[in-house]
């Protein structure tokens, strides 16, 4: 015999998105868009201090050691968005953004401490296990709580911020590389324990953001959820003017659940979403494949063919972070008003046919460093935005309990299709020496970002300015409200 489940009504969404701006959502993007700053220095200071880790001062590591940590990484960030989304899903959003920036923390301050290699790349993987368990809490919570009609842009944002910690990154590797600042055999150790105790600023912001309302209403606990939409408004309400109220808010009749179960994930993504789930595969691949092939080699690139002093790549890097962080910022308003289907298209083709326009360039020898890095930096202003909103795709267009767990699952796959191959083919094509070869890998990248502005063309769908509940009907939804 079933047993009957309670149904409740809640207006917390209308409630949400109704909110003007205010210092309240200021904060949530500064405390959740942190995150990304510190990805990008992590990254960024890992590729440019390679040479100090792997000198004599160093770890005495070699070339393959090197790229076996960076997998480690790699793996340790696919595994981390896996395990985490899944938690996210379950425990809160609120909880498991603090557990991973803790991860984070510790395992950064410890690769500064490591001895040998395989020390080096323990802490790698467990670094990138936290990193990639912010993927899904992170972008949950950011599109759990800002309004609908400003999610697209912020969103974003926040992703884009990536770029000024790859900036940061860049700056810092010039001062710890100096050896008349920096003592070579503590430069790179300083670096990562730095990176890691600026970790400590993120989980103290993060203490003033409140659990989803909507993460608490699908969890059968809407006291709660009304609860921390009273406390935001109050909040809201110090420094801002409310809209005034015509007419009731919309309300949404729910059950309680427990939890999600895998086989409902499976249902969403391959039953009830299939365009949309070959739409977010298609996304997150084609642009970890670009980005990952053009960043983790741009220093062999400029090294090995514009003869560019390894302390220097810095310098280079700065104007290729600036294009990637203004794409999203410039642009990200676009993504809500002209809506997210011509944007991501456009922004996709115009990404690819740029790459295989630079690449033809740069065959024929018609390039210098400087306009080289000109052209990357003018391609992933418009792939950086792009990029980022596969992540907001992916997390809007499926049911709020399996949010946080798709975000990861795209990811994770999207990066092990993409990312792991990528630098794997620009590498092997990099040590042929043959420019016309290195033509073949640009020419594949740039295909891919078309292939996927065609794919978004016939499967985007409009969820600019709708709220999440309207674009994907929670699993939580009553069974009368289906139609």
């Amino acid at each position: 015999m079933a047993v009957a489940r309670e149904v409740f009504t809640t207006d917390v969404p209308a409630r949400l998105d109704r909110l003007p701006w205010s210092r309240f959502h200021w904060l949530v993007v500064v405390a959740l868009g942190i995150t990304w700053i510190l990805d990008g220095l992590e990254v960024t200071l890992v590729g440019s201090l390679s040479p100090a880790i792997a000198g004599a001062d160093g770890l005495n590591l070699d070339a393959g050691q090197i790229g076996l940590a960076g997998s480690a990484y790699i793996l340790g960030a696919v595994l981390g968005a896996l395990v985490f989304g899944r938690l996210t899903d379950r425990w809160g959003r609120r909880r498991l953004f603090t557990i991973t920036v803790a991860v984070y923390l510790v395992a950064t301050i410890a690769t500064g401490f490591s001895w040998n290699f395989w020390s080096f790349l323990l802490f790698r993987f467990i670094t990138g296990a936290g990193i990639g368990g912010e993927y899904g809490a992170v972008n949950s919570a950011i599109q759990e709580l800002i309004p609908a009609r400003r999610r697209g842009y912020t969103d974003l944002a926040i992703n884009g911020s990536f770029w000024v910690g790859a900036a940061l990154g860049a700056m810092g590797s010039i001062v710890v590389l100096d050896p008349d600042v920096v003592d070579q055999a503590w430069g790179w150790r300083l670096a990562f324990i730095i990176g890691g105790l600026l970790a400590l600023i993120v989980i103290w912001i993060r203490r003033f953001i409140p659990e989803s309302p909507r993460w608490l209403m699908t969890h059968g606990r809407p006291e709660e959820a009304e609860a921390v939409v009273r406390d935001i408004e109050a909040r809201v309400e110090r420094h801002t003017a409310m809209p005034p109220i015509f007419a009731p808010h919309p309300t949404i009749r729910l059950v309680h659940r427990t939890r999600t179960s895998w086989t409902e994930l499976g249902v969403s993504l391959f039953r009830t979403y299939p365009r949309r789930t070959i739409l977010g595969l298609v996304l997150m691949a084609t642009q970890a494949f670009c980005y990952n092939a053009i960043f983790f080699t741009y220093a062999m690139i400029l090294t090995r063919f514009y003869a560019i002093p390894a302390q220097n790549i810095g310098w280079f890097m700065l104007p290729f972070a600036l294009g990637n962080f203004m794409g999203p910022l410039l642009l990200g308003r676009l993504f809500d008003s002209v809506g997210r289907k011509p944007m991501i298209a456009g922004t996709y083709g115009l990404a690819g046919l740029l790459l295989c326009v630079t690449g033809w360039l740069f065959a024929q020898g018609a390039l210098t460093a400087e306009t080289q890095t000109l052209a990357w930096t003018v391609i992933f202003f418009f792939a950086s935005a792009g990029a980022s909103a596969a992540y907001l795709t992916v997390g809007e267009l499926f049911p709020l309990e399996l949010r946080a767990l798709t975000i990861s699952l795209f990811y994770a796959i999207g990066t092990l299709l993409g990312g792991v191959a990528g630098p794997a083919v620009f590498g092997a094509l990099i040590d042929t020496g043959e420019r016309s070869q290195i033509l073949v890998g640009y020419l594949l990248g740039g295909g891919l970002m078309l292939v996927a502005a065609v794919v978004t063309l016939f499967l985007g769908v409009r969820a600019e300015k709708k709220p999440l509940e309207t674009v994907a009907a929670p699993l939580s939804l009553a069974r009368d409200e289906h139609g």
